[in-house]
């Protein structure tokens, strides 16, 4: 028996259910690129209990953001936006980071990679997020 919401409730548009899943993959590559950038410049520069606390950061950041956004796919606007504001945030740290930090190529090509695809698809998600039918269905 599947979960069938209740008769007043709105159903999830597709915009929304595509969203989710575009930022649930921007995550994991996000994550990647950052942890590994940290790890090429802090064995050369610092300790590796630099790299724990990176690797804690982002940890934390990434169950915050795994569960704003299923409170977003509930409904929830105020994550809409919270996500929204941080997504931009990361695009822009992100594309000011690939011009502006000297890289080893291995390392210059992981954050680029996973940089890149992962903007592209986090500003997927929020134009999605933003259109029309999903913006009636935030209520909450």
């Amino acid at each position: 028996m599947t979960h069938q919401p209740p008769s007043g409730a709105p159903t999830r548009p597709a915009d929304v259910d595509t969203g989710f899943w575009l930022w649930l993959v921007a995550l994991p590559l996000m994550v990647v690129g950052y942890v590994a950038d940290a790890y090429f410049t802090a064995s050369k520069h610092s300790s590796y209990f630099v790299i724990g606390i990176t690797v804690l950061f982002a940890v934390t950041v990434s169950a915050v953001v795994i569960t704003f956004l299923f409170l977003m796919r509930s409904g929830y606007r105020w994550t809409r936006t919270v996500l929204t504001g941080g997504g931009v945030a990361s695009v822009i740290y992100t594309a000011a980071s690939l011009f502006s930090t000297e890289r080893e190529t291995v390392q210059a090509v992981i954050f680029a990679v996973t940089g890149i695809i992962g903007s592209v698809l986090i500003l997927g998600g929020a134009f999605l997020l933003h259109r029309p039918d999903a913006h009636g269905f935030f209520t909450k």
